[in-house]
């Protein structure tokens, strides 16, 4: 459940429903990694209760010797400008992909999944390039029907190309119900 032995750097994806303890297991398994950590968050701050969510998450893990990097659109930059050797934890990319719809709402385009497909590889060319173990949190958000909104369409199924392109690159895959981890790679 660590760093692979004998290699440069290993990238693992934790995936999972709402609250499932997906990110506490992704921590878990960072902080028993030695060096430094770093978290990369991507969630937005859109109002107080989130503000205050934010807040604690930050103090606890400031407390724990984690430096944070707030980064919603790229965290591909914060990947490479991280010093070497860094643990790594992205949380979340089911959070990324709302960002990254939104700003192209916010542009008048439309992200498809061809769109999508160059910023996941990015993400992982980056991830593949950082000496250090990277940890992606990310949700797992198709196993429940199918929405009747268009848009909310749309985004199940960026998150699932996303986390099947995750996936094929990671050296391990864990799902997390419950606060159990099955490892599923």
């Amino acid at each position: 459940m660590a760093e692979k032995k004998g290699t440069k750097n290993a990238l693992i994806l934790v995936t999972g429903g709402c609250r499932s303890g997906k990110s506490d297991f992704a921590q878990q398994v960072a902080e028993g990694i030695d060096g430094p950590h770093l978290f990369i968050a991507t969630c937005p701050c859109t109002d107080k209760e989130m503000a205050d969510r934010i807040r604690l998450h930050q103090e606890a893990r400031l407390q724990t010797g984690w430096q944070t990097i707030e980064e919603q659109i790229s965290p591909e930059n914060s990947i490479r400008q991280a010093e070497q050797g860094t643990t790594i934890v992205i949380d979340c990319l089911t959070l990324w992909i709302n960002n990254l719809l939104f700003d192209a709402d916010n542009r008048g385009e439309l992200l498809t999944e061809q769109e999508l497909i160059p910023r996941v590889n990015d993400l992982a060319h980056a991830a593949g390039q950082h000496y250090g173990t990277i940890i992606m949190v990310t949700g797992e958000v198709g196993q429940g029907i199918v929405p009747e909104n268009k848009l909310v369409r749309r985004y199940r199924d960026l998150v699932g190309r996303c986390n099947r392109c995750v996936a094929v690159v990671a050296d391990q895959v864990f799902l997390v119900s419950c606060g159990i981890p099955l490892q599923l790679k």
